[in-house]
């Protein structure tokens, strides 16, 4: 005996037209080229020098961000000392332009404003650029490495991980501010006059730096956008959902926390180095516990879980600031939490977030409104309708005589039956769309 079994039709797409997995996969990389070409061609035609080098110095904060967005988004580690790697980068930069500025064997201007009389041995190796380039990243990852290592393989996460980074961006700034003679005290490092043959008082100098700027920013997102998609990125969600698990299966949660950990403090030294020529100086100012607090909820408001929210979130955050204090100079604090508070409470995930549930409300929709689509002509579907005759009936069994008496369905549930009443079409394969 046969039955008469309905089959699934299938969506129908335009000659030409990619499939909608494939139109997703572009999407990601033509948003990335267009945000590059409005940032490279768009902003430096439309903004004055003093605009421009403000968006450079939000892009500074962005590559922060990111480091932010691969350590917790995707870590799981709430780093709440971001400020200590940004400084160690740019005091590593500083010193070296303080030393070109200053000439051979001279001091920087604040050390000779303390009294100080000879150059300490510690800024000596920073005369020389190539040191000075390795340092920016050297310095925050091995101090990195040093505290994951020491924290991790103690089983140490959560919020008292938080609470400890927190505790060392506090005592290096205490550090820097005690130390006026070498670091500059609370003034820090100012009043930068050239980085690598470029003049900062030159606006077309200045123009060249904000495209180096873009150029960093492009290149530490793709690195991270990279190492998310690795297996490494994989092992690295796993040990933020489930660390436990990842120990039994024989692996080392310490050892892959630590280097996600490290990798973030390298682009916050390289941030913190194009942070110093940018906007001209650096003092603790820029890397207490506000100052980190401040990256930290750019990337919360963006959407932690999202690399892009995470650079959109830097730019918002820290574009509002600018707004709020140039249009009421005494309210811009609350109405800058204001902000935050308002985004956590309708976007517990951030902006990236909120975007993602609403084009998945969108698709959903469409989806119920269009229903499936009439297969192509010449199908038992499209000739007419469904033979409505229950199965098993005598019109059912095909006038030829049975050999098999085997009833006329399989217990087993068939594959190729049609959905239920109410459910459109394609709605079974979203979860595999998706992924």
């Amino acid at each position: 005996m046969t039955a008469a079994v309905t089959a699934t039709p299938a969506r129908s797409a335009a000659p030409g037209t990619p499939p909608p997995r494939s139109r997703r996969r572009l999407a990601g990389p033509a948003l990335f080229v267009a945000v590059g070409l409005l940032l490279v061609l768009v902003a430096p035609a439309v903004l004055s020098p003093f605009r421009l080098d403000l968006l450079g110095k939000y892009l500074c904060y962005a590559i922060v961000a990111v480091g932010i967005g691969l350590a917790w988004g995707r870590g799981g580690m709430l780093t709440l000392g971001q400020g200590v790697f940004f400084g160690l980068g740019g005091y590593a930069m500083g010193m070296h332009l303080k030393l070109r500025e200053a000439g051979p064997g001279g001091l920087p201007d604040f050390m000779v404003w303390s009294g100080v009389e000879s150059l300490p041995a510690l800024w000596r190796p920073f005369a020389n650029p190539v040191f000075a380039l390795a340092m920016v990243v050297v310095l925050p990852v091995t101090v990195a490495v040093l505290l994951g290592l020491l924290v991790f393989r103690q089983r140490v996460r959560g919020a008292y991980f938080a609470v400890l980074s927190q505790a060392l961006a506090a005592a290096f700034v205490i550090l820097l501010v005690g130390q006026q003679g070498l670091t500059g005290g609370t003034n820090g490092l100012t009043n930068f006059q050239m980085f690598y043959g470029l003049d900062l008082y030159q606006p077309g100098d200045k123009r060249i730096l904000y495209l180096v700027v873009v150029g960093v920013l492009g290149a530490m997102f793709l690195l991270a956008w990279q190492l998310s998609r690795s297996r490494f990125g994989q092992l690295l969600v796993a040990v933020r959902d489930g660390e436990d698990r990842v120990r039994f299966l024989g692996y080392e949660p310490a050892v892959v926390k630590t280097i996600a950990f490290a990798v973030s403090a390298g682009m916050a030294g390289i941030a913190g180095a194009l942070f110093v020529p940018m906007v001209g100086l650096l003092s603790p100012a820029n890397l207490g516990i506000v100052a980190s607090l401040e990256l930290l909820i750019g990337v919360a408001v963006g959407g932690r879980f999202s690399l892009a929210g995470a650079v959109g979130g830097a730019l918002l955050v820290n574009y509002a600031k600018t707004i709020f204090s140039e249009q009421s100079a005494d309210n811009w604090v609350y109405l800058q939490g204001a902000m935050f508070v308002v985004v956590m409470l309708w976007a517990p995930r951030g902006l990236a977030g909120l975007l993602a549930d609403l084009r998945a409300a969108v698709r959903h929709r469409r989806l119920r409104r269009t229903g499936p689509v009439p297969p192509p002509s010449g199908t038992p579907a499209a000739d007419g309708p469904a033979p409505t005759t229950p199965v098993g009936s005598a019109a059912a069994v095909d006038p030829a005589p049975a050999v098999d008496p085997a009833p006329a369905v399989d217990p087993a549930p068939a594959v190729g039956l049609a959905p239920a009443a109410g459910v459109p079409a394609g709605v079974a394969n979203r979860g595999e769309e998706s992924a």
